[in-house]
């Protein structure tokens, strides 16, 4: 099968993102771009976690909806969140309504701010695990990588919850930390252009 479609403007882009019309702008404009933004970081890999047995279509169509349940995924808000927001959550038909996802969202809220306390920002821990250039298999060919089970054990050692290694592996395309757009697909080198003059942080 081949690896890209025309898009709107005929140039290739990744297959993936003609699946459903919500993909075009998001493969275009946020897939892949690095990020260094916490609550960016944190809303994600939060998304990542809802995903899981779902598609991205059902996330992504739903993300407004989750960032007003969520306070914008400000984790420091989220963290306080008690038994009753879990009961109004699950009310809630604008997002998955999923008591083991909503509340690992609290519980990583939590988690977040102690990795804020511990490492400066949860960028600067996320963005360790960025893997060596050319040590990567070829662009979406894996699901899992040696860096997202590095990244999955430690984060799990950390006490934060659905963070399994396609999981992370699926955050780490999505922010920026691998470059997984196909050869040919025209976003891919405006991606590389943005990793190469990010300012990774802490200095990696």
């Amino acid at each position: 099968m081949q690896a890209t479609i025309s898009g709107p403007d005929g140039k290739a882009r990744c297959r993936w993102c003609g699946a459903a019309p919500e993909f075009l702008a998001y493969h275009d404009n946020e897939w892949g771009f690095p990020v260094d933004d916490d609550r960016r970081l944190f809303e994600k890999l939060c998304l990542e976690g809802f995903q899981s047995g779902l598609s991205w279509r059902t996330i992504l169509v739903k993300r407004e909806n989750f960032r007003e349940a969520f306070h914008g995924f400000d984790f420091d808000r989220v963290a306080r969140f008690g038994t009753r927001d879990v009961e109004r959550l699950l009310q809630n038909a604008g997002i998955v309504r999923h008591r083991g996802k909503i509340e690992a969202v609290i519980n990583n809220a939590q988690r977040a701010r102690e990795m804020v306390q511990q490492e400066g920002s949860l960028a600067a821990f996320f963005w360790r695990f960025e893997p060596e250039a050319g040590s990567l298999a070829g662009p979406q060919t894996v699901s899992t990588s040696a860096e997202s089970v590095a990244l999955s054990k430690q984060l799990k050692k950390l006490g934060w919850k659905f963070v399994g290694p396609t999981t992370v592996y699926a955050f780490m395309q999505a922010m920026g930390l691998i470059n997984d757009h196909v050869a040919d697909c025209i976003t891919r080198a405006k991606v590389e252009r943005s990793r190469r003059g990010f300012n990774r942080p802490g200095g990696s």
